[in-house]
């Protein structure tokens, strides 16, 4: 066990932010062995979901059965008072796990808000290496990866998208910064048919869609080149960037 002093001097357990896969890929290929033994030999977690997680978990190699495991799910139906709840197997000394539903837990996941509390209770949080869709993303599109911004889910109003989306690009052509956005599958065209109507011709654009599974493809090319391809995206984890010159 990982033990560390907390605010009030007690003996906290630590905090491991555990990665997932971010599609159908196995464990093995996107995931280091320390991760999975991490997961394998915890007996408290907090997850988005309950049922994925005990999924997770199984192909990890859990040594405790799973109906020994305690988790608990942390969503965006979770209220602020239930946050001290969440924690409190680590004020009591057991080493906790943080599951997102895909990828790094607490990067435009509710986790966060749990790291948080964490923090103000000096208890330790070890983050764990694993696939972020937004690096892999801004690492393959090509465009500038000194200087970006992810800026989460866009208004899904039509005119107030537009807007957001031209003050993004004017702040991208004014600062040379790759912004980064992401949509609800679902919605994934109707934000690519805004970017292609509202950013200029020669603004970049980068679609990186289903990152390390095996449908992964990432393009990116100029608007101008965008609208000439006439492209239909899939109903799939995507993420979108550009870049203004």
């Amino acid at each position: 066990m990982n033990t560390s002093t907390g605010h009030a001097g007690q003996r906290t357990g630590t905090l491991f932010l555990i990665p997932t896969t971010l599609g159908e890929s196995a464990l093995a290929e996107v995931l280091p062995p320390v991760v999975q033994q991490c997961a394998a030999r915890l007996r408290h977690f907090v997850g988005e979901n309950a049922k994925t997680t005990r999924a997770f978990l199984k192909l990890a190699g859990i040594e405790t059965p799973l109906q020994q495991v305690q988790i608990s799910e942390l969503n965006v139906n979770t209220l602020a008072t239930a946050l001290p709840t969440l924690l409190q197997p680590l004020l009591d000394g057991h080493d906790t796990g943080l599951v997102s539903e895909a990828g790094c837990p607490a990067v435009a996941d509710p986790g966060s808000a749990l790291v948080q509390l964490a923090h103000q209770h000096g208890i330790t949080v070890k983050p764990l290496v694993g696939p972020s869709s937004l690096l892999l993303a801004l690492m393959a599109s090509g465009l500038n990866g000194q200087a970006f911004a992810f800026n989460g889910y866009l208004p899904t109003d039509p005119a107030q998208r537009a807007q957001r989306l031209r003050e993004l690009e004017k702040r991208s052509r004014q600062e040379g910064q790759t912004q980064l956005c992401i949509e609800t599958p679902y919605r994934n065209q109707a934000l690519f048919d805004a970017l292609l109507q509202t950013l200029s011709p020669a603004t970049w654009l980068c679609v990186a869609c289903e990152l390390t599974t095996a449908n992964e493809k990432i393009t990116t090319q100029r608007v101008a080149d965008w609208k000439k391809r006439q492209a239909t995206l899939p109903r799939a984890p995507a993420v979108f960037l550009f870049l203004a010159e």
